[in-house]
């Protein structure tokens, strides 16, 4: 049987091209939390647990992502098969409560380990690949009305994003719509407009805010409300025409079910983070599917491992109406990949070689790394 000899965890401080205001806090720097583990072979296998402003976003923290993987998990790895990673996911399940993000940054390196023990890319464990490159978005999340609209249209020329997400919640429903407003009317007919709240809008707002943006043309609205008000989310996606998207009340399976039995939602946000895991997150993709939902593959600002392993993922999935977001690295001001991954054409090209088909720059990385 192989083991998993070592489990390491690298907290590192990447600074960003330019403040990332977001509804609940606003991002000079991310922290990426990363995992690597060496099984018995030799093999060492990568994943990613990266989330957002420390517990401004969820309660799990780059911080405790890592005592908790030290401390926790990793007594549970090395007595695992590193050969079965869906057998290592049980035990954890079966030991450890929660953790989603850090459960997915296991995942991820068991099956990179394993995809270069057997010659196989990621994808290959979770469906055949159906797409080779993936549309991603850009967020727009200066707060600058005059910067936003001259950043896009800087990527715009560049042909890396046709599709603009602008992150709205901070200010008054009206001065926010007035934002959007104006990006979409520089931008219309040559890019797809959207929004996320983060949920910071309460219903009243929502429909005050949705009327002005549906009139704007903003084409999908992401978790406008509160996640766990799920009343409230159907009742916006029967109101209006904007497609009425679900991400922060999707927290795995269970969730999704939840949410399309109570028609609470037209698209679902799938991140294998918040999903707990990669299977996981495919499961939540199934589900849309069966229940007519359309899908959005998002990100938590994830830097090029978290971002390669979630095109893994997303190129085995049919449909993605909305296309990906997966543009974490091009918003951090240095790559810790030895070799970028591909961003051209609107798009994002998935890796092909064994496992996740990347390999980090451990100089780097030290650059960054947290002592």
């Amino acid at each position: 049987m192989i083991r998993i000899e070592n489990v390491d965890v690298v907290v590192a401080d990447v600074p960003t091209i330019r403040p990332h205001v977001l509804a609940m806090t606003t991002m000079m720097a991310q922290t990426v939390v990363l995992v690597f583990l060496t099984r018995s072979d030799g093999f060492v296998g990568m994943g990613e647990a990266t989330t957002i402003g420390g517990l401004a976003y969820g309660e799990e923290s780059p911080e405790s992502i890592k005592v908790n993987i030290e401390t926790y998990f990793a007594p549970v790895l090395v007595a695992g098969d590193a050969d079965d990673p869906a057998g290592v996911m049980k035990s954890l399940d079966r030991q450890i409560v929660g953790n989603r993000f850090a459960k997915c940054a296991i995942e991820t390196a068991l099956y990179d380990a394993l995809g270069q023990a057997q010659g196989k890319p990621l994808s290959e464990y979770f469906g055949p690949r159906l797409h080779d490159q993936l549309p991603v978005a850009w967020t727009l999340a200066s707060g600058d009305t005059g910067q936003d609209i001259e950043e896009g249209e800087a990527v715009l020329a560049a042909r890396r994003h046709r599709n603009f997400k602008l992150k709205i919640g901070t200010r008054d429903v009206a001065r926010d719509c007035e934002h959007v407003a104006a990006i979409a009317r520089a931008f219309e007919g040559r890019a797809s407009i959207r929004v996320d709240v983060n949920q910071h809008w309460s219903r009243g707002d929502a429909v005050r805010g949705l009327a002005l943006l549906q009139d704007a043309g903003v084409e999908m609205a992401e978790q406008p409300i509160a996640g766990q008000d799920i009343g409230g989310m159907r009742a916006l996606a029967e109101q209006f025409d904007i497609a009425i998207m679900a991400d922060e009340a999707l927290t795995g399976p269970d969730s999704a079910q939840r949410i399309a039995d109570e028609n609470g939602a037209d698209a679902f946000s799938l991140k294998i983070t918040q999903s707990g895991g990669l299977t996981k997150a495919g499961e939540v993709a199934r589900i849309a599917a069966a229940n007519g939902i359309d899908t959005y593959g998002g990100t938590m600002l994830e830097g090029g491992i978290g971002t390669a392993a979630s095109a893994h993922l997303f190129s085995t999935l049919p449909g993605m109406k909305w296309g990906t977001e997966l543009f974490g690295p091009l918003l951090m001001t240095e790559e810790i990949l030895e070799q970028p991954l591909d961003y051209g054409e609107f798009g994002l090209a998935v890796p092909t070689g064994p496992g996740l088909g990347i390999r980090v720059n451990r100089d780097k990385l030290n650059r960054f790394r947290r002592r």
